[in-house]
């Protein structure tokens, strides 16, 4: 199934857990972002992750780990920012630290050949 006409070009701020598991299904490809409001590096990789959900095939959605963090657990995130890719509804890569716009390009573009 190919959604990439309904990926939407802005993040996607998860609002509850139950919302996460849909979201991936739904989707080819999604970036989850999972971040603080918080955190310095969360805040500067901002207008990256932004950028990607505009120019690339994959939906992004950002989870706040201070709001979910059961879900944070799940995903075994214990440094943020954690970027997970996931392709096909199956975690991909996992990326953790701030990472600049060409490396979540290169992450995306890798799963969506």
């Amino acid at each position: 199934m190919s959604s990439t006409e309904s990926v939407p070009a802005e993040p996607i701020q998860l609002s509850s857990p139950d919302e996460f598991d849909d979201l991936v299904a739904d989707h080819d490809v999604v970036l989850v972002d999972f971040y603080a409001d918080w955190c310095g590096p969360c805040r500067m990789m901002e207008p990256a992750v932004e950028s990607v959900a505009a120019e690339t095939d994959a939906a992004v959605v950002k989870v706040d780990v201070d709001v979910h963090q059961s879900l944070a657990a799940e995903y075994g995130v214990q440094g943020i920012p954690t970027l997970l890719v996931f392709a096909g509804g199956e975690l991909a890569d996992r990326m953790v630290g701030a990472q600049n716009e060409d490396a979540l390009t290169d992450a995306i573009t890798e799963h969506t050949a």
